[in-house]
């Protein structure tokens, strides 16, 4: 869709001229914030944006600040909604009510992508711009024309979808209405399943175009087709123009002839957000998790009802104060208005899993496209095969011409030396990789971490469909576990180990890849991913592998004491090798 790549395009290049330079009052956030799920995550997000801050990779005379989520209880983004507009108003006191907020939520630990675990999904690369835009730019990028016509409130947003749109050349979005304002997208009715649902009040309808603003009359929450239909959220085609209806999170959906409009950011104004503040000073800390889209905006418009705060079918985990503070937030909101901005030619991308991931940065084109996404980012690597649909994809890397990467995997943040070769749907983050032959559909991921007070380095590997999140409650049921798609049990004869409580971190019924303690910890980052390779290796040709002579960790455990500097030093160094390629290069060019 040219008119949503020129558009898309358009707000990259004004962001590119901002970066680095100060913004003029009124056209760009006075505040942007980061959501951080404990105090390792916020030091880690503190560290990134100062080094982001002092090479000039975003716009200056922002308030940039990170918020973390209180000790204990899981809150879900509703609780850390509540907490950053604690934050806020602890920080400006009345001063925030004239401030247009950005508010991200970027807390958790991200088992589905987990080269995004240790530094955060908000700051993911992107295989775009030089240096790399990570997902906080690609956001601040995406969202530039929206402060200039907003009055003073909260944008809330997430880490790890892409919201695209286009709209007439004489057209604005404006957050400027009473209570709340949501964006809203065409989608399948099957997309409609998993996300929110908007029900809009047909009194309330615009001329069709790529921008409408209604009115919601309820908000569904991953509601099923047949509620869909039941609460009259199905639209049918003729009231949109056909080349309209490709929205949603695949990259392209076929012509819909039925469909939805599905919810990604909502904005709240200053009055309403103040309204949560004073609520949340009342009931005090949580103790259950909320969600921000759930919880608030089922609340919302004329037709909702308190039906909702009794269904937990899409809870994480069910707690004894769920039911109260769900009714109480629902008596707090009702009657609030619920604005939606229908975007009858956008697009919304989730890039939460690593499925997503592999599939929009190599095999499918459409966001490549839109975004104007490469297959060789800010690298130095030369073997791309020039016409083929599905690439490799190298982001901030330093590759030798003699290595292999197959089309359709990623590699960010390493160096692979010239008898490597990667096979297909990989993803290879932060190693250093010598005389390798990785078989398809692997994970590598090197941390650093600090172990005694000295920087050690260990690599988590496994295979593409394996679930980190699954989870057992005894030694017995471990064999239902799968390491590269091979009994758990079966493998820690290869390696040596005995299923014991010790073999595992955290919670003694939560037992899973994620707590497993299998990943050796060596000195140096090459002999990490070496010692790691090894055991993967072992695995496959089901030959010993004494991982016993090894410290070990499990990825819990990398993450709580990954020691961020190091890594960030390691990207530094890799920064420093390609600028100086590039300068070497131009230099010959000239």
């Amino acid at each position: 869709m040219a008119s949503l790549r020129e558009a898309t395009l358009r707000k990259l290049r004004l962001f590119s001229e901002m970066r680095g330079k100060p913004v003029a009052a009124g056209k760009f956030w006075d505040v942007v914030a980061l959501t951080a799920a404990d105090e390792k995550q916020e030091l880690a997000y503190k560290q990134q944006l100062s080094e982001k801050l002092k090479r000039k990779e975003l716009p200056l005379g922002v308030q940039y600040h990170v918020f973390t989520d209180p000790a204990g209880t899981k809150i879900g983004n509703g609780g850390s909604t509540f907490c950053a507009l604690q934050c806020l108003g602890s920080l400006y006191g009345d001063k925030w009510k004239s401030f247009t907020v950005l508010l991200i939520h970027s807390g958790g630990y991200s088992q589905r992508l987990p080269n995004a675990s240790a530094l955060g999904k908000i700051f993911t690369a992107l295989p775009l711009g030089e240096p790399i835009y990570q997902m906080l730019e690609l956001k601040l990028a995406m969202y530039m024309d929206f402060p200039a016509h907003m009055k003073p409130g909260v944008l809330v947003t997430c880490a790890d979808d892409i919201e695209l749109y286009s709209i007439g050349d004489s057209e604005f979005i404006a957050f400027d209405r009473p209570g709340f304002t949501a964006l809203a997208h065409p989608s399948s009715l099957a997309i409609g399943t998993t996300h929110g649902v908007f029900v809009l009040d047909s009194a309330s309808s615009s001329q069709h175009g790529d921008l409408e603003y209604r009115q919601c009359h309820r908000f569904l929450h991953k509601p099923s087709v047949e509620d869909m239909y039941h609460f009259n959220a199905v639209h049918r085609q003729g009231g949109v123009g056909q080349q309209d209806l490709a929205g949603g999170d695949t990259a392209s959906l076929p012509l819909l002839s039925e469909y939805v409009y599905t919810d990604s950011l909502f904005y709240m104004d200053h009055q309403s957000a103040q309204k949560l503040l004073d609520f949340y000073g009342s009931v005090g800390p949580l103790n259950c998790e909320i969600d921000a889209y759930g919880d608030f905006l089922q609340a919302l418009g004329p037709g909702a009802t308190a039906e909702y705060t009794r269904n937990t079918a899409h809870v994480t985990k069910e707690e004894s104060q769920l039911l109260d503070m769900r009714q109480k937030i629902f008596h707090l909101l009702k009657g609030t208005p619920l604005n939606v901005i229908v975007l009858n030619n956008s697009k919304f991308y989730h890039i939460g899993t690593t499925e997503e991931y592999l599939l929009h940065f190599t095999s499918d084109s459409t966001l490549r496209s839109e975004l104007g996404l490469q297959p060789v980012a800010f690298s130095v690597f030369s073997d791309v095969p020039e016409s083929s649909r599905e690439t490799p994809c190298v982001i901030h890397s330093v590759l030798d011409s003699g290595c292999h990467v197959a089309p359709g995997s990623v590699v960010e943040y390493s160096r692979l030396g010239p008898e490597v070769s990667i096979g297909e749907n990989c993803i290879i983050s932060g190693s250093i990789i010598a005389n390798t032959v990785l078989p398809p559909y692997s994970f590598l991921c090197s941390l650093s971490v600090e172990m005694n007070g000295h920087v050690e380095y260990s690599t988590m590997v496994f295979g593409m469909q394996d679930n980190l999140k699954k989870s057992v409650q005894t030694l017995s049921d471990i064999k239902t576990l799968q390491f590269f798609g091979v009994c758990f049990m079966f493998c820690l004869d290869i390696w040596n180990l005995e299923a014991t409580e010790e073999l595992f971190s955290g919670s003694q019924t939560r037992l899973s890849l994620w707590t497993a303690r299998i990943f050796p910890v060596c000195s140096s980052l090459r002999e990490s991913v070496a010692a790691s390779l090894g055991m993967l290796g072992a695995v496959q040709s089901r030959s010993p592998f004494n991982l016993r002579s090894f410290k070990l960790l499990s990825i819990q455990e990398m993450l709580l004491c990954k020691d961020v500097r190091d890594m960030l030093a390691h990207r530094e160094q890799i920064f420093l090798e390609i600028s100086a390629s590039k300068r070497q290069s131009d230099w010959r060019k000239s």
